[in-house]
């Protein structure tokens, strides 16, 4: 599912129009992103949390040469599923 078919089954779910439901989407992503920027930890009870991870810098290797190259620490995005989400998933296993 893309963002135009989540928005559009947001809008038949709301019985609101698409423009509206892509705003509300919108507005959701946007606090999401700035809490993180902050630093912040966003959580919804039983779908699960969002949070920012630090990822120490490493050395790796490049695919084409097999050489070392030097990886910088970066911080990146999480996001662990909770509990009520984790069974739904795991309810629905054969639908893949």
């Amino acid at each position: 599912m893309n963002k135009g078919e989540f928005v559009e089954a947001l809008a038949d779910r709301l019985d609101i129009s698409r423009a509206q439901a892509e705003r509300a989407l919108t507005g959701v992503l946007e606090i999401i992103s700035e809490q993180l920027v902050q630093g912040e930890k966003v959580a919804f009870a039983g779908f699960g949390s969002f949070e920012v991870s630090a990822r120490a810098a490493r050395t790796g290797r490049d695919p084409r040469t097999g050489a070392a190259i030097s990886i910088a620490a970066s911080n990146v995005p999480k996001f662990s599923a909770g509990a009520n989400l984790k069974a739904a998933v795991n309810a629905g296993k054969g639908k893949r």
